[in-house]
């Protein structure tokens, strides 16, 4: 679908140069000489390299939409990773370059992801915004110590290292942003 460039928003795919790419951020820019224009920060969905793109507004670009399906995550071997359909029971089998090394990290066994393909080829993976991890290791709790903006460094389930508020101890669970890898929340108690 062939938009105008102004119409371009954070987390588009784009065609652009024969390859699919994701908008990562955007500027716009009006010069008080010169037509209006957008610094557009690109992400190769393939391999993942970065491009800075610079397009007037009334260029056109191809907007593509990916088709989206839910996947359950299995575990990963040799061949790559392994997914799940939960609708027909399916298994698919993801090549390790198409998944990111933060997405790597927070893959845990069951989890659910969604695996984004374009014309019949899967091309990348969406996992929620957030996970609850546990965590494994970190320094021990002061007496006295409350919830402040300090914090400190902690190792969690899949060798993730975060950091983490003081009041957090080994053992407890926390939320962490799968985008960044920062610490959220402390993972509420059932």
């Amino acid at each position: 679908m062939k938009i105008t460039c102004n119409q371009i928003k954070v987390g588009n795919i784009i065609n652009h140069k024969g390859k699919l790419w994701r908008t990562v951020k955007i500027q716009h820019t009006q010069p008080g000489k010169g037509g209006a224009y957008l610094q557009v920060e690109l992400k190769d969905i393939a391999e993942g390299t970065k491009l800075n793109e610079r397009f007037r507004t009334s260029e056109t670009i191809e907007k593509i939409r990916l088709e989206e399906r839910e996947y359950q995550y299995l575990y990963n071997d040799d061949f790559g990773y392994h997914f799940m359909d939960n609708e027909n029971y399916e298994q698919i089998i993801l090549d390790y370059k198409i998944i990111n090394d933060l997405q790597k990290k927070f893959l845990k066994e069951n989890s659910l992801v969604k695996i984004e393909s374009y014309e019949e080829k899967q091309v990348s993976i969406k996992l929620p915004d957030t996970i609850s991890l546990e965590v494994i290791e970190t320094e021990s709790v002061v007496k006295g110590q409350t919830a402040s903006s300090s914090f400190k460094p902690a190792i969690l389930e899949n060798n993730v290292k975060a950091s983490v508020p003081p009041h957090i101890s080994a053992g407890d669970k926390v939320i962490i942003n799968t985008n960044d890898g920062s610490y959220v929340e402390k993972a509420k108690q059932l």
